[in-house]
């Protein structure tokens, strides 16, 4: 496949910048750090100097996939100080704060203005690491072009977005914490408010407690759920998952029976949510048949590794249970955003406790062996 070349052209006063990016040269292989160039800016674009980001269990699956994408500068969880604009660029200026938007808002599509939907139609999910605008990339190392990834490459001391990929948040907000609502934590608090509107009194069960998992916790606690059922395989996450609202944590290790025939005693015949936050589609069913007839909903946050496709039996619908997808939690990215860091800053929702490890850029392989290796919750990296 044959990446299309890097756009050369500068905007006035913005030239191309070198600076040091973490690249994946093949899939699974170890990232390097290399120097860069970050071409300016075009029309309706916005250069970020990133000052944090943090490692997304999605930038594994990308990194391991076998898709004919490399070299690639991965990261897409991060916070950042506008460098430059492009032309036609109002609503940001030199110096404005902003998180990065690995799902855009365009503002003008029919799904933007339905009111009903965050899927934008021009600015959503970017799969062949190109840019929106002219399909081209903004990185290079001695003239050889550099996929992106999500439109965002945060894994760089500098990176370009459409302007409709960034939201500008308030400059009081901890760039070194804040970055976690570009992706993970306002993923899982949104599948909880505003995808199944959990109510007061209800039974969750949330399948899978790295970040996001612990988001739907929190936004689960936070909306009066009377029971909190996590379920992980992992024992090492059990003294966070208390500490974010979980009131039971099942092992499907520890039982002879199905976890789901577990859960469905546990709550009198099912529970009224079930979220699946791990990116396995077998875990889709179990999540299924742990939800109660008539009015049991699952919602599914997770980013498949392998077998995308869903296999479950036409009953557990037939009698009323629902499943729906849940990309950031619902929220439209630069219209919402703003209001969750706003709770932050006012001590109404959590994210500093995500944050197990602080790391230098240098120390970017460190934390993907954490993450796989399933030792940390969120490494943020400082750049």
């Amino acid at each position: 496949m044959a990446l299309p070349s890097s756009s050369s052209s500068k905007q006035a006063g913005a030239g191309v910048i070198t600076c040091k990016a973490a690249v994946a040269w093949a899939a699974g292989e170890a990232l390097v750090i290399e120097e860069v160039q970050v071409n300016p800016p075009q029309p309706m674009e916005i250069r970020i100097k990133v000052v944090c980001t943090s490692l997304c269990r999605s930038d594994i699956t990308a990194w391991l996939s076998q898709a004919p994408m490399f070299p690639r500068i991965f990261g897409h969880e991060a916070s950042g100080i506008v460098e430059s604009v492009g032309q036609g660029v109002t609503e940001f200026e030199e110096g404005d704060h902003v998180l990065t938007l690995f799902t855009g808002e365009c503002m003008r599509c029919r799904h933007c203005t339905s009111g009903k939907s965050n899927i934008c139609q021009v600015l959503g999910l970017e799969r062949q690491g190109l840019m929106h605008s002219d399909h081209k990339t903004r990185f290079s190392i001695k003239g050889k072009s550099v996929y992106h990834y999500c439109a965002v490459s945060s894994f760089s001391e500098y990176t370009v977005v459409h302007s409709g990929c960034a939201v500008k948040i308030s400059s009081s907000a901890p760039l070194e914490k804040i970055c976690l609502l570009s992706c993970g934590v306002a993923a899982g608090l949104g599948a909880a408010w505003k995808v199944a509107n959990v109510s007061e009194g209800s039974t969750v069960v949330i399948f899978g407690l790295g970040t996001v998992g612990l988001s739907v916790v929190q936004g689960a606690k936070l909306r009066g759920a009377s029971q909190i059922i996590g379920v992980d395989t992992n024992p090492e996450k059990n003294e966070k998952a208390k500490a974010f609202g979980v009131t039971y944590l099942l092992n499907p290790n520890d039982y002879n029976e199905p976890i789901a025939q577990v859960i469905k005693r546990m709550t009198d015949g099912g529970a009224d949510f079930a979220f699946e936050c791990i990116g396995d589609t077998g875990m889709i069913t179990t999540a299924l048949q742990s939800c109660c007839d008539g009015w049991g909903l699952t919602v599914t946050l997770g980013v498949p590794k392998v077998k995308p496709e869903i296999t479950a039996h036409y009953g557990l619908l037939l009698t009323g249970r629902t499943l729906t997808g849940s990309l950031l939690g619902g929220w439209k990215p630069k219209s919402d955003l703003p209001s969750l860091v706003n709770m932050y800053l006012n001590q109404e929702i959590k994210i500093d406790e995500y944050i197990t490890h602080n790391m230098a850029f240098e120390d970017i392989n460190e934390a993907f062996e954490l993450m796989r290796e399933g030792k940390c919750l969120r490494c943020v990296i400082h750049m």
